[in-house]
């Protein structure tokens, strides 16, 4: 019946989708690391349950062969024995010629006894056999299966360590984007402009003062006697400078 169990257990995880299983688990990883611990456990208890089976049919190949040994023996015997009658006869020693004779059929029925505990034992060797064979396959299975799980346990402990490597850049990078308020960058960046803003401020405040205006007064009218005068000069005109500067004294 453990026999039988086991070799059911191990027919069931052979047939095992493990990627079925990895894509329904929620928990990739605890899944991966149950089916390893129950691969390895299964194997173990499959290797002790072949090792006994394979014990027992070792078992019944030797008494096999210790009954097949033993007809062939008492076959000897009886041809050895028939050959001592047939001697004996032919001296004209019936009596004892006839009990070699006894003893010849004797050795015979004990040869077909052998022969048929042989016959008999031989089925449940081919049987045992068979399940033997089973085991090992299904054992080789589990193992091929425990190989495809421990690499897929190291492919998604390997993707893990990317992906958390990859997330630590990421983090770090997003750290000091520059269009990022919070980043140092982004707080010097900030000041600068503030400090631009600042200056832009009162470049406008002094523009805007009673001296500047006064200034751009003084600059307009000095624009307008110039542009006065080059009409005069093109009109053929003095120029109120020219009136108002005083003559020369006349001499003879």
């Amino acid at each position: 019946m453990a026999k039988q169990s086991i070799f059911g257990r191990i027919s069931t995880l052979v047939k095992a989708n493990i990627n079925a299983l990895l894509d329904s688990a929620e928990d990739p990883q605890k899944m991966l690391d149950q089916l390893v611990r129950d691969y390895t456990n299964s194997i173990a208890d499959a290797e002790s349950a072949i090792a006994e089976t394979i014990g027992n049919l070792r078992l019944l190949e030797r008494d096999h062969q210790e009954d097949v040994q033993a007809a062939a023996e008492w076959g000897n015997k009886a041809l050895a024995a028939s050959r001592k009658a047939d001697q004996l006869r032919g001296v004209g020693n019936t009596t004892d010629a006839d009990k070699f004779d006894n003893l010849a059929k004797i050795a015979l029925q004990r040869q077909i006894s052998e022969e048929n505990e042989a016959k008999a034992i031989a089925p449940a060797i081919a049987a045992q056999t068979e399940v033997v064979d089973k085991l090992k396959d299904g054992l080789n299975g589990m193992k091929q299966k425990l190989d495809q799980l421990r690499s897929k346990r190291t492919e998604l402990l390997s993707r893990a360590k990317v992906a958390e490597a990859q997330n630590k850049v990421h983090d770090a990078v997003k750290s000091i984007d520059v269009l990022d308020p919070t980043s140092e960058l982004g707080r010097f960046e900030d000041k600068v402009r503030r400090q631009e803003a600042l200056a832009a401020g009162k470049q406008e405040l002094a523009a805007s003062s009673l001296d500047a205006q006064f200034n751009q007064l003084e600059d307009v009218g000095e624009l307008t006697e110039v542009e006065a005068r080059l009409a005069a000069l093109k009109g053929g005109a003095p120029s109120q400078a020219a009136i108002d500067a005083p003559s020369a004294p006349y001499t003879p």
